[in-house]
């Protein structure tokens, strides 16, 4: 395979096992960890948890990715989209109210194969990082329910420096617009669970506030009440960023509520998080099995 799934397009090949590309991976799925989640947004994780599949590899290099040990380190199981498919059912049947797909968009052709081999009873959520192909999200049009994205930057320097994601912003509007015809505006069930629409994360990043509520605004313009926001605190240094000037703490209150008090503002409809969910409990133990 000839890879431009991704907006790099970088063209590398890549086989069933191996690949040449930025996110260093084959064409098969690589998961790391198959289980019920409950640090998702409340309409994501409810009371039963959210079935993720934690995929390994990235499109991104986040200098503070919470995750770095399965997506700069390439560990995990390799599945075939049969095997895929099984995992979707032994979720479903242990009772979870959707199956959520985190970082999954290198290996998008043999996800989307999966979903047609088993079509899941609950919602799919295709849990994102906002640096997607809008070509490759048609791939995914009618076996996707929930799009849980992230925003991360209203600057595309910012995602230069600490992401090497050129052209970022532009990029992940594109690809919330059709995230958006795919899904439609949020939809929900009887006790709250979010089944289908868009729904888009972002994290606060110490010493960035005005970069945070520029981010806000933005999507403000473009979507308005199409979507719904889910504005983090939950940041944490990890990696490269424990040793950044800037990077190298939590969020304060002051910061937070500065973006926060800009959220409510704009009238716009989401999340927002305590600031005790500043820590590592969050992450899943991979087990990669």
């Amino acid at each position: 395979m000839i890879c431009q799934l991704c907006p790099r397009k970088c063209n590398a090949v890549r086989g069933e096992e191996i690949g040449k590309g930025f996110c260093g991976m084959g064409t098969l799925p690589v998961v790391a960890c198959v289980a019920p989640h409950y640090g998702e947004e409340p309409c994501i994780s409810g009371e039963r948890g959210s079935g993720t599949v934690f995929f390994s590899g990235c499109t991104m290099r986040c200098v503070y990715c919470q995750n770095h040990e399965i997506s700069a380190g390439n560990k995990g199981k390799i599945l075939t989209p049969e095997e895929l498919a099984q995992c979707y059912r032994m979720l479903e049947e242990s009772g979870v109210h959707n199956i959520n797909l985190v970082t999954a968009d290198h290996f998008a052709p043999a996800v989307a194969e999966s979903l047609r081999l088993y079509r899941p009873r609950v919602p799919v959520v295709y849990n994102c990082s906002g640096y997607q192909s809008a070509q490759t999200l048609t791939l995914l049009n009618g076996l996707v329910d929930i799009y849980l994205t992230d925003f991360k930057y209203s600057d595309n320097r910012l995602a230069v420096k600490y992401s090497q994601a050129p052209r970022y912003v532009e990029t992940a509007l594109s690809a919330i617009c059709e995230m958006l015809f795919q899904t439609g505006k949020p939809r929900f069930d009887a006790d709250g669970m979010m089944q289908k629409g868009v729904l888009v994360r972002h994290l606060v990043l110490p010493s960035h506030t005005r970069q945070s509520i520029a981010a806000l605004e933005l999507l403000h313009r473009r979507f308005g009440d199409e979507i719904m926001v889910s504005l983090m605190c939950q940041y944490v240094p990890c990696g490269e960023a424990k040793h950044d000037a800037k990077l190298g703490r939590t969020v304060t209150r002051r910061e937070y509520r500065k973006v926060t008090d800009a959220l409510f503002s704009l009238g716009m409809d989401g999340f927002t998080q305590d600031l005790s969910s500043a820590t590592k409990d969050f992450i899943p133990d991979w087990d990669f099995e």
